[in-house]
């Protein structure tokens, strides 16, 4: 069975706040080391009612300092709004302060809308995603060992070897990761349409690395596990409607629930909303394994982030709980 990670956007959610949804992440990471995930990440995201994740690098050291042995990092990290300096240090520092356990996951894009992202920067001039293959070399010599002649180190952070991730819902990523010798994760869980095709890129284009002689290909999909179809069914509506605000450009907490989406969409904004879900995986057990085995024999992925926007926070536990409990025959082998 391939590798189960998490992949957490600490919702808030309609009648929550940010404290509930910072203490529910780390709940959620503790149990997921328990359960057996492989990875926690948290992913970089700015000016969104709906998300506590802005300051990610804060946020992973928070769960690294309150877990033991999963590995945490950034799903990830928004390249273009930050130095490459300044992420080295971040990083070296969370890998010195819990070694062996950090991930540095690098996305192209800004995260959030222009306005904010110069906000962010204060100035885009030289920066943003045409630098992207030029700011990963640059971090990449920060993290790795230090050159005699190197007169700018970042400290921690110099010869930790941080494991670095390539991110990426189109092909550019894909392509840089081959190039570069370096793992590759799509984000399919909301921008499916180029995921085969990035991935037969990636694999075909794939040039070793020491660190990684082979290709490894993280697969990112929604799962929303309940004791039947039914209650998944009604739990996944709060992601829908998400999705649905989105495409009607509002933004807030994520919503509560409903018993059905009948009347609430239109029939091309239910169609636009299942397009940008399709890689999910929704119902009870026995349906949630037959979806995913499916999933896995069409991309080959070797390691499953699974994305679960679910408002009640006890189900969230159970959706991830009853998938860590799949019998491990339910899914085919990589």
């Amino acid at each position: 069975m391939p590798a189960l990670s998490i992949l957490d956007l600490a919702p808030i959610v309609e009648g929550g706040n940010a404290a509930d949804a910072l203490r529910n992440t780390l709940d959620l990471a503790r149990h997921a080391e328990a359960w057996g995930y492989q990875r926690f990440w948290l992913a970089e995201h700015h000016n969104m009612a709906g998300l506590a994740c802005s300051a990610t690098a804060v946020l992973i050291g928070h769960v690294a300092g309150g877990t033991r042995s999963i590995r945490v990092g950034s799903g990830g990290i928004m390249l273009p709004n930050h130095a490459p300096l300044v992420v080295a240090e971040q990083f070296g520092t969370l890998a010195t302060l819990y070694p062996d356990r950090i991930d540095l996951g690098l996305g192209r894009a800004p995260g959030t809308d222009m306005l904010t992202a110069r906000a962010l920067r204060r100035t885009l001039e030289g920066a943003g995603e045409d630098r992207f293959p030029q700011d990963v070399l640059e971090l990449q010599a920060y993290l790795g060992e230090p050159r005699p002649d190197q007169a700018v180190r970042a400290i921690p952070g110099s010869g930790t070897h941080v494991p670095i991730w390539l991110l990426g819902s189109s092909l550019y990523s894909a392509q840089l990761a081959a190039h570069l010798g370096l793992p590759f994760a799509f984000a399919s869980h909301f921008a499916p349409d180029q995921l085969l095709q990035a991935l037969q890129l990636y694999r075909g284009g794939y040039r070793p690395s020491a660190r990684w002689p082979r290709p490894h290909a993280m697969v990112a999909v929604n799962v929303v596990a309940a004791p039947s179809d039914a209650e998944a069914a009604r739990l996944f509506t709060s992601l829908q409607l998400r999705f649905l605000g989105m495409r009607r450009g509002q933004r807030g907490p994520l919503p509560r629930p409903v018993g059905s989406m009948d009347g609430l969409w239109t029939e091309a904004e239910r169609g636009g909303v299942a397009s940008m879900l399709e890689m999910s995986a929704v119902g009870g057990p026995e349906t949630v394994a037959q979806q995913l085995a499916h999933i896995v024999e069409v991309t080959r992925a070797d390691e499953l982030i699974v994305a679960c926007a679910v408002h009640e926070h006890a189900a969230r536990l159970r959706s991830y709980e009853i998938l860590a409990g799949l019998p491990q025959q339910a899914l085919p082998p990589a």
